[in-house]
């Protein structure tokens, strides 16, 4: 008997697991694995028990219970460059396949990376899995023909800029404007504290990072020649280490290289000379008056001047509907017009205060706080009605 009940017992925590709920998170760049790592934390407070299998970054493998590639480390940003990438992204999208056939989750989550997730949410539509997709991509600044491709396959779509909505109701897809997820973590903004300080931004992955900081290294060189008394910042995202950096660094002593993931440093700014993306929306949730710079590949730029629908680069400049923050991209963004560009803001403490006042009243566009809450409770709406 107790050989019998044993098994029995087994069979039981067996079929319990059976039960409980799974998602698969595919995240393919650094904000989205930030984002979806936070997105799980809270899908994990809603639904006790929930299993979560995740391709990500350093924040989704530390929050899944099942770690499956690091897909964020792959980059392959642009238009040809993800080719250079397709040994490894082949490897990622056998293990997407192994899931689906071997384990399948009640609810597939991919978050923005289009090139990549399209194929994620076809093939799970081939499975008749639900797809929720997680922060849009950004299928409003070029391809707009993506929107219906992505009706096809989706359940859900939410999205994090309430422009987005409009576009996907309009293809026939479920959508919620859910908010952005930075307000659950950017701080209030602060008053400025007297100090100049000017900081550099010049990426989130490495393949960014190499390309733009020797230019912004030479921008602060120009800078420091009028501004010696200013500190010079340059941030680092969590997931690049330090060495990387520093065989650019070390003839500039004087540049200083932080990571700060609470931004206590970056909200007193002085003024940040930034890449496109997720910073400069930092920035402008921060109030930090700020520059934009961007340079790609000769040809990622050729095609990309003939996709892009969008007069502007810069979120602030897109939210606000006007060139709000100077953008000096490719042939442009070089050390000298960036540093004029920043002595102009610099000297001019009027201009940089109406700048400050005008990105802080962005935020209102982006919805409350709560964010990451609420797309947590459109999943779990899905889930509940998933098959057990």
């Amino acid at each position: 008997m107790l050989l019998w009940d044993s098994l029995e017992n087994e069979r039981l925590l067996n079929l319990s697991a059976s039960r409980l709920k799974h998602i698969l998170i595919v995240a393919g760049d650094p904000s989205g694995d930030l984002h979806g790592a936070a997105l799980a934390q809270a899908l994990k407070q809603r639904i006790p028990g929930l299993r979560i299998s995740a391709l990500g970054g350093t924040h989704l493998r530390q929050t899944a219970e099942r770690f499956v590639y690091p897909l964020v480390g792959l980059g392959g940003f642009g238009f040809w460059e993800p080719f250079m990438k397709l040994p490894k992204l082949w490897q990622a999208w056998r293990q997407v396949k192994d899931i689906l056939n071997e384990d399948p989750p009640d609810v597939v989550i991919p978050i923005d990376y289009y090139g990549f997730n399209i194929h994620v949410a076809r093939l799970a539509r081939k499975h008749r899995l639900p797809v929720v997709y997680y922060i849009s991509p950004q299928v409003w600044a070029s391809r707009p023909e993506r929107v219906q491709k992505l009706a096809k396959v989706l359940s859900k779509m939410l999205v994090i800029f309430p422009f987005e909505e409009p576009l996907y109701r309009a293809a026939g897809v479920p959508v919620r404007f859910v908010g952005h997820p930075l307000l659950d973590r950017i701080p209030g903004p602060s008053e400025a504290n007297g100090a100049l300080s000017i900081g550099f931004m010049p990426g989130s992955r490495w393949s960014t990072v190499e390309r733009h900081l020797p230019i912004l290294i030479q921008t602060a060189q120009k800078l420091r020649q009028k501004f010696a008394q200013a500190d010079f910042v340059i941030f680092r995202p969590p997931e690049l280490t330090e060495s990387l950096y520093q065989p650019f660094l070390t003839p500039v002593l004087w540049l200083r290289l932080v990571c700060d993931p609470a931004y206590e440093q970056r909200k007193k700014l002085s003024l940040a000379i930034t890449v496109s993306g997720t910073a400069a929306l930092e920035n402008t949730l921060l109030g930090i008056p700020m520059i934009v710079m961007y340079k790609l590949s000769s040809l990622t730029y050729a095609i990309a001047r003939r996709v892009i629908r969008v007069p502007f680069v810069a979120i602030p400049n897109i939210l606000a509907g006007k060139p709000l923050v100077p953008e000096l991209l490719q042939t442009e963004a070089t050390p000298e017009k960036l540093a004029a560009a920043a002595r102009t803001l610099l000297e001019n403490p009027d201009a940089s205060r109406q700048m400050r006042r005008e990105l802080l009243s962005l935020r209102a566009q982006l919805g409350d706080q709560g964010s990451t809450r609420r797309a947590a409770e459109e999943i779990a709406q899905v889930l509940e009605h998933s098959a057990i």
